[in-house]
């Protein structure tokens, strides 16, 4: 059970999503190579997240429709 000052799954994945776009803005406009490959290592780190949450929101998904 989920309390409700935690962030649902889904919210989780929006983060994680609008933190991936910003990465690849901030990547694309910045100065130096090794800047550019610092955005571009989180862009992946937060694409990677976002598709770990997604098996978890299947799981949960099938969970919710075995529990019925």
């Amino acid at each position: 059970s989920v309390s409700d000052d935690e962030p649902t799954t889904e919210e989780l994945k929006q983060r994680q999503l609008r933190l991936e776009r910003e990465e690849r803005e901030l990547a694309a406009d910045a100065d130096t190579e090794a800047e550019s490959g610092s955005h571009q290592r989180r862009a992946e780190k937060a694409r990677y997240l976002r598709e770990m949450l997604e098996t978890r929101a299947d799981a949960e998904r099938r969970a919710e429709l075995e529990d019925r």
